[in-house]
């Protein structure tokens, strides 16, 4: 087993040697609470528990991304997202194989997945590059806030071994801001990956740098972000140490390498004419009020002055997942006009389910993954300036979606229901109003932009890869990742996920019985008038019409008859 934790200390932050002490199996760095930090665990399949390795004999290459629904700061080289949740890309090891990998992602995360069989349940992303080799043949996404039954399972089937060390990590991936969990069929090995955001006070979530038993490896780096020669690479320097040799000495190091994911450096406004400091630009996402059936989520960006690509060559993207009780209607986003109106230039990719007519109780299928590209402000409003505080107007982007109908909640259920912590989360929370609570994650904002010829991306030691939306471009991508500043309701926490009530069925029988019996009335009443005017109305119609003929032409006759004798009557007279 071999372990990698890198220390990532904030800038303008030194790093002093005599801080990082070292033993045979042990590394402490006292300024560690001030740091953000990854750790890396790669285990062979022999040292996993039976049940895991009988599965993955049948994968090709499973990669789990789960991401935290707290906003958290992401320095470089640690910079790219996801929207907030669980996601999984999977390859069987033969094409079309029936490997249904369900079971094992209910045991490790949660028994409420709306997960059957990876055929029904899972979703296929399309390949918008050819030469792009890391997509998976199937996606999966559940909107899961808390990682407590992938904890227990550590604790319980693979730290036994491990004595409390492995017990401690577990726990403290209660404080992670994400987590990934990849296994490919070549290297026969599974890797796992925590990031830890800076700042966190918890004593929990800073565990000590120790080999969990004898005879493992043990690499730490206490790193800081330098400022790289090119604009492609990402440089960093500090120390690396190597727990347990004999010369395990902490070693300066300065090193450099292309990275795929960037962070955005702070810009100032052109049109600005107050001294403010840098400002790197943000997002925020709501849905218009009133949503109704066919909410829109406004994407926000409150200083469109920063909103300034890194390149020439780059382009603004949205990347959604949606679950299965919103959907995007992908034939109203063909429209140039539509989507002019939208602050939109094209809906690039659409996968998983897309039926604009299902109601959401009959859909087996996880949800939609959405990738937009968002038009960037004109010249003109990036000019305009308010005298006493500069540009003044917002650059608000807004995603039509569409609700579907939502099963009724249960009797047993008419409470309201606020989720913890602790408690996965489903698709839905019952309210005892009648309605029902969606929880739509919050899209990641990138700038994609093409990369020089030659880069070897692949040498970042941080390399980030299976996202979802990164196999939907070539190889030669680099993203710039605009980060979130969403508030929740209460302005404290940053919490990236926004809630939808929509009004559903009153449980009660009542209720029903009158929906059932107006329902049945309305279509008895439409079926007979169709039938009256089919039939009945046409019939008397035709009567109507024809003996109103017949008048006409007795009348006819007559007034005839009366013209020829009056023709007689004028001849006898001249006579």
């Amino acid at each position: 087993m071999k372990q990698r934790i890198t220390y990532l200390v904030p800038q303008g932050h030194g790093i002093d040697p005599a801080s990082i002490q070292t033993s045979n199996d042990t590394l402490t760095f006292a300024d560690a609470k001030d740091a953000a930090v990854e750790k890396r665990v790669t285990a062979g399949l022999s040292e996993l528990p039976a049940e895991l390795v009988t599965v993955l004999q049948d994968v090709h290459e499973l990669h789990i991304r789960w991401s935290s629904r707290l906003n958290y700061a992401a320095p470089s080289p640690f910079t790219s997202r996801l929207p907030p949740g669980l996601h999984v890309f999977f390859t069987p090891r033969k094409a079309n194989a029936d490997v249904n990998i369900c079971p094992l992602l209910k045991q490790l995360f949660s028994p409420d997945l709306k997960c059957d069989s990876v055929a029904h349940s899972f979703s296929s992303p399309p390949i918008l590059s050819e030469r792009f080799s890391h997509s998976s043949s199937y996606q999966y996404f559940h909107p899961l806030a808390r990682l407590l039954h992938f904890q227990t399972f550590l604790a319980r089937t693979l730290c036994g071994k491990f004595k409390g060390l492995c017990v401690n990590e577990a726990a403290a991936l209660s404080y992670a801001s994400y987590v990934d969990i990849d296994f490919d069929a070549i290297s026969h090995a599974v890797t796992l990956t925590a990031f830890w955001r800076e700042g966190i006070e918890a004593g929990a979530a800073r565990t000590v740098a120790r080999k969990w038993r004898g005879g493992d490896s043990l690499e730490v780096g206490i790193l800081q972000s330098e400022v790289a020669d090119e604009v492609e690479e990402v440089k960093m320097g500090g120390y690396l140490t190597v727990v347990g040799e004999e010369d395990g000495e902490p070693g300066p190091t300065l090193f450099s390498f292309p990275s795929r994911h960037h962070a955005l450096s702070p810009q100032n406004s052109t049109s600005n004419t107050n001294s403010t400091p840098p400002t790197s630009p943000t997002f925020s996402a709501h849905f218009q009020h009133p949503p109704g059936l066919h909410p829109n989520l406004a994407i926000t960006f409150p200083h469109p002055q920063h909103l300034a690509p890194p390149k020439d060559s780059c382009a603004l993207h949205a990347y959604l997942t949606l679950p299965s009780a919103l959907f995007i209607d992908r034939y109203q986003l063909a429209d140039p006009l539509f989507l002019a109106s939208h602050n939109l230039v094209a809906l690039h990719s659409l996968s998983g389910e897309q039926d604009l007519e299902a109601p959401d109780w009959v859909i087996k299928r996880w949800g939609s993954a959405a990738l937009l590209e968002l038009a960037t402000p004109p010249p003109s409003t990036i000019t305009t300036t308010n005298a006493s505080s500069g540009p003044a107007d917002e650059w608000t982007v807004t995603i039509p979606t569409h609700l579907r109908y939502l099963q009724a909640p249960s009797a047993n259920t008419n409470t309201t229901t606020t989720p913890t912590p602790n408690t996965p989360h489903t698709n839905t929370n019952t309210t005892s109003a009648g309605r029902v609570s969606l929880e739509i994650p919050h899209p990641s904002l990138f700038w994609a932009c093409e990369a020089q010829e030659g880069l070897k991306m692949s040498v970042n030691p941080f390399d980030r890869v299976n996202l979802g939306y990164d196999g939907l471009f070539g190889p030669k991508t680099m993203f710039y990742h605009i980060p979130p500043t969403a508030l929740d309701a209460d302005g404290g926490r940053n919490v990236l996920v926004e809630r939808l009530e929509v009004p559903v069925l009153e449980p009660g029988a009542g209720a029903k019985w009158g929906v059932q019996v107006g329902t049945l009335v309305a279509v008895g009443v439409g079926f007979g008038w169709v039938l009256w005017v089919l039939f009945g109305g046409k019939a008397g119609a035709g009567r109507r019409g024809k003996g109103a003929g017949v008048g006409v032409a007795q009348k006819t006759k007559k007034e005839g008859g009366e013209v020829v004798q009056e023709k007689k009557a004028d001849r006898v007279k001249g006579q």
